[in-house]
């Protein structure tokens, strides 16, 4: 079984939990404010299987009928994963990270429905999805807020969008990119810092990620925060809408669904709709996924650009195809920004990998390439990263 078969078809804004902040005595955004970023976060299919609480594992995939499957290919590369693992097994290393960089925010691309409806989206070859009961554990990653503004949230249709809305609103995350109208869906994540200042994370999809054009919100209709194009109106809306919500000292995360799986190249499209985004739009971080590995990384204007986080957390262990990308790798993305101004004064990165549904940190070899290709990649866009410690990468500022 290669990796392209198996991925062919591949309430409003909640106000959660400040975190504590990064160094002692410090005031949460008082002088800097430290953010968890990543890809996406696929907590569906075969690793919902190996939680306490696993929806229905009955699957409409080509090839695959059961999400069970998806553990057997994982464990036949890896080893036996022992079930039912804790709500906290899946992130491993992670944890001890999160321990130790102490990020006052942590958001996350949530690419997976939480629900156990059984109205799989006619059509759509892939459909994620994860028991409302497993969400303990995000709640044990302490994820602040997720991203939903993808090409999976209505896999399992509208009663799987209104049980996800419903799962991420009772454990206390913040989610941004769907809701019951258009209104709904284009409200940023409110996360609330020091001196009645705030973190905004507006989200927004585009089709080139898979996201099926039916699935945009309406007046009168759910759905998900669909852009349709790169162009200076889509701009304009986006600056609008920053208008209408953001106040003096606010900072902006545009988090966005774009671009298709595989694939380095950054398009001066999407170049040029992030820059503009920063120049004119109010945003003060851009934050990229829908690519299943790590993409090259941009400071515009003193501002971060994130063109592909890759995937953090999936199932696809056993799953041949496209190793050239290297999507068994990934980084957890550590940016500390002014609080006052947004701009980037620090991005720490810590390569991780997956084993048995599990994030590992990566190997020296493994963190050697993901230094080669994120120098490779941003020579285009001035970027350079270093190698601080055995364990991490940094961007270089000027």
């Amino acid at each position: 079984m290669n990796r392209r078969e198996f991925l062919a078809g591949s309430t409003g804004a909640a106000v959660t939990r400040r975190a504590q902040p990064t160094q002692p005595g410090d005031t949460l955004g008082d002088q800097h404010i430290k953010l968890f970023l990543c890809g996406d976060v696929m907590t569906g299919r075969g690793i919902d299987q190996i939680l306490p609480h696993p929806a229905p594992p009955n699957l409409y995939e080509p090839f695959v009928r059961s999400a069970l499957t998806y553990v057997q290919l994982a464990e036949r590369v890896h080893g036996s994963i022992e079930r039912p693992a804790t709500f906290s097994y899946v992130w491993g290393d992670a944890l001890e990270e999160w321990a130790r960089q102490q990020p006052h925010f942590r958001i996350v691309n949530l690419e997976t429905a939480a629900t156990t409806s059984e109205d799989a989206w006619s059509g759509k070859a892939i459909h994620y999805r994860m028991s409302p009961g497993n969400i303990e554990t995000l709640k044990a990653a302490h994820i602040d807020c997720c991203t939903v503004a993808n090409n999976h949230v209505l896999d399992w249709g509208y009663v799987g969008l209104r049980d996800t809305r419903a799962t991420l609103n009772a454990a206390g995350i913040a989610m941004a990119g769907a809701g019951s109208d258009a209104v709904e869906a284009g409200r940023p994540a409110v996360l609330p810092m020091s001196g009645g200042r705030r973190l905004l994370v507006f989200a927004y999809g585009f089709a080139d990620s898979g996201i099926p054009g039916e699935w945009a919100a309406a007046s009168e209709r759910a759905g998900v925060n669909l852009l349709p194009g790169l162009g200076t109106k889509c701009t304009a809306a986006i600056a609008d809408r920053v208008r209408d919500f953001k106040q003096g000292g606010d900072v902006a995360v545009l988090s966005l669904h774009w671009g298709g799986n595989w694939g380095f190249q950054v398009s001066a499209e999407q170049q040029n709709f992030a820059r503009r985004a920063i120049d004119s739009a109010g945003i003060d971080l851009i934050h990229g996924h829908s690519s299943h590995h790590v993409k090259g990384i941009e400071v515009h204007h003193g501002k971060l650009i994130l063109y592909g986080c890759g995937d953090f957390l999936n199932d696809y262990e056993g799953i041949a195809g496209y190793e050239a990308f290297r999507g068994d790798l990934s980084l957890m993305y550590f940016p500390t920004l002014d609080a006052a101004t947004g701009q980037l004064r620090q991005l720490l990165l810590a390569p991780t990998t997956m084993r048995r549904f599990q994030v590992r940190r990566a190997q020296s070899r493994d963190i050697d390439w993901l230094e080669s290709t994120l120098n490779r990649e941003g020579r285009a866009f001035g970027s350079e990263v270093t190698r601080p410690d055995a364990h991490h990468l940094a961007l270089r500022l000027s």
